[in-house]
């Protein structure tokens, strides 16, 4: 059964095609979304370059993995329902197997030289493609002065003022809303490139530029799917809270949950909360096992916000109750996984129909356009993080109360990370190295260190 649709897609190939790109999904939200694009957009030609654009915007102002959310997004519009659960699935699971398999790794072996090496080369590779993922997205969002003004001033938000992040979001959605009900098109098409640059319309796409008959769903089947995908969601939460009482099972259903909702702007908006949380409240690991963890999910294929999955499994890993710590570990960091993607269908199947119907309005996609370019100031804030505390042992904070920032200790700092970071900036921007290659380099050389050291 091909499961053909008028657009004369089938549904097998589309499951081969979206194996395809969790396969090849590295380096964290914008590689993947680039990854999404040149397959769908630019070699198929499934779906039009502003209507991709469009369902990014969209993804990018929901909670949680803006990549994982725009496949389910696509899956739907060309397959309803089960293509957006494919679509959707199949860009978790890789990741998903990889991750797990990787934690039992890092428990038991992590602190051994050779291990430590591969990933103190990995976190130099992350450092490189996180400034990659500003390049990439900022390419695609930002084309204008306004735009820019707009990245920069949710970057000095966060890095000068920790605003936070709901807020910054919210005021780049007003922000853009406003100025084009003023009669701006500072946000308006799709940003740098867009339609001009490609050639390459929606209407000249398999989707073409019409609203599928799906688009328009009765009220009976929105509240229906609503239901399932809430209780699949919740139930387990609730059961957990009510039988386990404080047992860690319990928070990290909870307080996972909790993120799902509350955390907007994709996987490198999430990760500051997810560290401050669990790093400083929970205790469920370290600063520098944080950073092991995003090292680990940048090697994996699909979201980068499966790290969340390793701090589960070090969560429950760490408090197993009666269980042993390996099947505790395992059994949080799939509660985890569960938690945080069951979320995601739920708003795409209820939300989706909604946003394709307003396609055509001006002031909302002048909102999501907003939001894209306020989303390139969080991931370089992120950067400079990770940068800060890969690079130096030590910082110090300076200023105080509502403007006060983390400066380096000089006198802290690694020159072995240093230029294993150099190395891997120049293989990206200078060579344009594939990710695979910088990855797979950057463990190799980080590996040579630990056995020089």
């Amino acid at each position: 059964m091909t499961g053909t649709q008028p657009h004369g897609i089938g549904f097998g190939e589309a499951v081969r095609v979206w194996a395809r790109i969790a396969l090849l999904s590295f380096g964290g939200p914008a590689g993947q979304i680039a990854v999404m694009h040149r397959i769908l957009v630019e070699e198929k030609r499934w779906i039009g370059e502003e209507r991709f654009l469009h369902a990014l915007n969209f993804c990018m102002l929901l909670p949680g993995p803006e990549a994982q959310q725009l496949a389910t997004y696509i899956g739907w519009l060309l397959h309803r329902t089960k293509g957006g659960l494919v679509a959707g699935l199949l860009f978790v699971l890789p990741g998903a197997v990889a991750i797990m398999a990787l934690s039992w790794i890092y428990v038991l072996y992590g602190q051994v030289g050779p291990v430590a090496g591969l990933l103190f080369g990995l976190k130099a590779a992350v450092l490189a493609l996180v400034f990659q993922a500003v390049a990439r997205i900022g390419a695609r969002a930002l084309g204008n002065r306004v735009r820019y003004a707009v990245a920069a001033a949710a970057f000095l938000a966060l890095f000068l003022f920790n605003v936070p992040f709901p807020i910054i979001v919210l005021g780049a959605a007003l922000a853009g809303w406003v100025a084009s009900a003023l009669g701006s098109t500072a946000f308006a098409g799709a940003g740098h490139g867009g339609v001009a640059a490609t050639g390459f319309s929606d209407a000249k796409s398999a989707l073409g530029d019409a609203l599928p008959e799906h688009a328009t769903p009765s009220s009976r089947w929105l509240l229906g799917i609503a239901a399932i995908l809430l209780i699949l969601w919740l139930a387990p939460v609730l059961l957990l809270a009510a039988g386990a009482g404080d047992s860690s099972f319990a928070r990290i259903g909870i307080f996972f949950s909790q993120l799902a909702v509350v955390t907007f702007g994709g996987a490198y908006a999430v990760l500051a909360y997810v560290a401050q949380a669990a790093v400083d409240n929970y205790h469920w690991l370290s600063p520098t096992e944080m950073l092991d963890g995003l090292g680990l999910a940048e090697t994996t294929p699909g979201p980068l916000i499966m790290v969340t999955q390793f701090v589960g499994f070090l969560g429950a890993y760490r408090d197993p109750g009666t269980l042993s710590p390996l099947l505790a570990g395992t059994l949080g960091g799939l509660l985890t996984t569960w938690v945080t993607f069951v979320p995601c269908f739920l708003w795409i199947f209820v939300g989706a129909p909604f946003i394709e119907r307003l396609r055509a309005n001006r002031a909302l996609s002048a909102a999501l356009a907003a939001v894209t370019a306020a989303v390139v100031g969080v991931i370089l804030n992120l950067a400079l993080w990770f940068a800060l505390h890969f690079l130096f042992a030590r910082t110090m904070p300076l200023g105080t109360g509502w403007l006060a920032i983390d400066v380096p200790d000089v006198r802290s700092l690694d020159p072995a990370a240093l230029l294993l970071s150099a190395a891997a900036l120049l293989a990206v921007f200078a060579f344009r190295a594939g990710i695979g290659w910088v990855l797979a380099g950057s463990a190799l050389a980080g590996l040579v260190v630990s056995l020089i050291a």
